[in-house]
């Protein structure tokens, strides 16, 4: 068999062979456990973060593309344009006085309904679109913000709020967390809109690899929502609430901390009872069936696809299924195909991915994780024609 059709975590012990290292020596560098190198180089943890890949690489002093193999560019790589004017959005500090600028303030009521179009776009998986949107509409909301201060500050963190969020799924993760911080200074001194904030925080630190920070950053955020909201919360904050207990979950999941996991999804689980799925002004999507999805996720950062795809397979019969966003939804079959992938069930995996495709594209062939996840599949032998389909589409065949 060619290198580049190994597994990867076959390339990763070929490479610490190499170089004499032992598992543990390896785990010491990584900061990791021997376990979870153990577990990568026999596939039963899939490595699907790049971040992640890039750090292994470091330590085992190669390439990148000498762990992902002939398929690394096309896997990882998403080609999509505007990302790029992003940046320059984020990075332009507007010094003039307010109102003064040469960008004309936008009414707030229209700069509203232009947010609320930006996060349809992110909850239908449009992420061109909404990366082509992203620039005008921060440079419109800082203005309105700089003319109107706190009467617009919800809406500026809402816009950095939705930026952190597609750059993740781009694979954009030092980007995203500079809009997340941005959203984070802004909401400091208002614990909702602070809790708001949080979220894609924790996103784009562990997007980046960086699972303790994230975890401690949304365990605060929950905790200080939870405390200030108290008892008698709205629907609104509750789910907010709920919200940050699954992202501090799935933070503890990328450091292999299961206890903390069961912990974190376990309070999640107990604000989801207290939700009934009415007004998101928040986005959340949050309730029973996220919770469920949650598990799933946590689950295949753990390692246990087993237990990931017992899960998934309850979480599509729930009743609040079909009320998550195409985004929420297409994310979570994606962690399914991993979920299959661990247990070594090819077909599964082939399934749910064509699904996935079937009801948001994007969010399976724009998102490197997914391309991974497609290139894997492809890998592993003969494949679901929507599955050959799609490896054909992003490249990954010749």
């Amino acid at each position: 068999m060619d290198s580049g059709e190994l597994p990867i975590g076959r390339r990763v012990a070929q490479w610490r062979a190499r170089r004499r290292m032992t598992q543990q020596m390896l785990a010491d560098r990584l900061g990791k456990s021997k376990s979870w190198v153990d577990k990568v180089e026999r596939g039963v943890r899939a490595l699907d973060r790049f971040s992640v890949i890039q750090d292994l690489a470091e330590v085992l002093g190669v390439d990148t593309a000498a762990l992902l193999g002939r398929d690394a560019r096309p896997a990882t790589s998403t080609g999509v344009e505007g990302v790029d004017g992003v940046w320059a959005a984020l990075a332009c500090y507007d010094l003039s006085p307010a109102g003064r600028g040469w960008r004309p303030v936008v009414p707030v009521g229209e700069l509203g309904r232009r947010v609320e179009h930006a996060w349809l776009a992110y909850q239908h998986a449009c992420y061109p679109q909404l990366v082509r949107l992203v620039p005008d509409l921060l440079g419109d909301a800082r203005s309105a913000h700089a003319a109107a201060g706190d009467e617009v500050a919800g809406l500026l963190v809402r816009v950095y709020r939705v930026t952190a969020s597609v750059l993740v799924k781009l694979g954009e993760p030092d980007v995203a967390w500079l809009a997340a911080d941005r959203a984070v200074t802004l909401a400091a001194g208002d614990p909702v809109w602070a809790a708001v904030a949080a979220v894609p925080l924790g996103q784009a630190l562990r997007g980046a690899g960086r699972g303790r920070l994230a975890m401690a950053a949304t365990v605060a955020a929950a905790h200080r929502i939870a405390r200030v909201v108290g008892y008698d919360a709205s629907q609104e904050d509750l789910s907010l609430c709920g919200m940050l207990w699954v992202e501090a979950a799935l933070a503890a999941a990328s450091c292999g901390d299961a206890h903390s996991v069961a912990e974190w999804i376990g309070r999640a689980a107990e604000v989801a009872e207290r939700v009934d799925g009415g007004q998101d002004r928040h986005r959340s999507g949050f309730g029973p069936a996220a919770v469920q999805v949650a598990r799933v996720a946590a689950a295949v950062g753990l390692g246990d696809g087993g237990e990931a795809v017992a899960r998934h397979e309850e979480a599509v019969r729930m009743d609040g299924w079909r009320r998550l966003s195409v985004e929420h939804r297409a994310a979570h079959l994606v962690d399914a195909a991993r979920a299959y992938l661990q247990v070594g069930d090819l077909l599964g995996a082939g399934r749910v991915l064509t699904e996935a495709d079937r009801i948001a594209p994007a969010e399976v062939r724009l998102r490197p994780l997914a391309r991974m996840v497609i290139a894997e599949v492809a890998r592993g032998g003969p494949v679901p024609a929507g599955v050959a389909h799609l490896a054909t589409a992003i490249g990954l065949t010749r």
